[in-house]
C-alpha cells in the first residue's frame, strides 16, 4: 500500500503500477488552487497596507510633534536668557532630527515683540514625501497645540 501525501489526493503508487503501461502521476498544486491562495494574499494585503501607511504617518508626525515640543521650551529658555523669543532654529541652537527634516519643511517661527513677547512655530509636511497631504502641526508659546485633534 502507497503512502497518502495529503488529504485529498490519491495514494502514491508503487513501482510496478508504473511498469504495466500507465504513465506516472505529476504531483503539485493545480491552477485552481495557485489563484486562490493569490486571492487570500491580495485580500490580506487590500487591508493590512492603508494600515501599515497610516502608522507610519502617525509614526513620523510624532517626531515631529515632539521636536516641536523640544523647540518650545528652548524657546522659553530662550526667552529667560535674552527676554526676547529667537526667531530662527539656528539661534536655539537646534537641528531637526533625521525623521522629520525627511518628512517636513524647515520650521517656520513667527514671533511677535509684544508685550508679552509671544512665538508660534509650525511644521509643514513636504509635498513630495509620505506625509504630503497631512496636517501643518503647530504650537505657541502658551502650549496651544494645533490641530488638537492630531496631538
Amino acid at each position: 500500500m502507497g503512502l497518502c501525501l495529503a488529504a485529498g489526493r490519491e495514494p502514491a503508487r508503487s513501482g510496478r503500477s508504473q511498469a504495466r503501461g500507465r504513465a506516472p502521476r505529476m504531483r503539485g498544486f493545480t491552477l485552481i488552487e495557485l489563484m486562490i491562495t493569490v486571492a487570500i494574499v491580495a485580500l490580506l494585503a487590500a487591508v493590512a497596507y492603508p494600515s501599515y501607511t497610516s502608522h507610519v504617518r502617525k509614526g513620523y508626525r510624532a517626531a515631529a510633534q515632539s521636536y516641536l515640543m523640544d523647540l518650545a521650551q528652548k524657546q522659553t529658555q530662550f526667552l529667560l536668557d535674552n527676554r526676547a523669543y529667537a526667531s530662527t532654529e539656528a539661534a536655539l541652537s537646534a537641528t531637526a532630527p533625521t525623521d522629520v527634516s525627511k518628512f517636513y519643511e524647515p520650521v517656520q517661527i513667527t514671533v511677535a515683540a509684544g508685550p508679552p513677547p509671544s512665538f508660534t512655530m509650525s511644521l509643514v509636511p513636504k509635498t513630495t514625501s509620505t506625509m504630503a497631504g497631512d496636517v501643518t502641526l503647530a504650537i505657541s508659546q502658551a502650549g496651544q497645540k494645533t490641530p488638537s485633534d492630531k496631538w
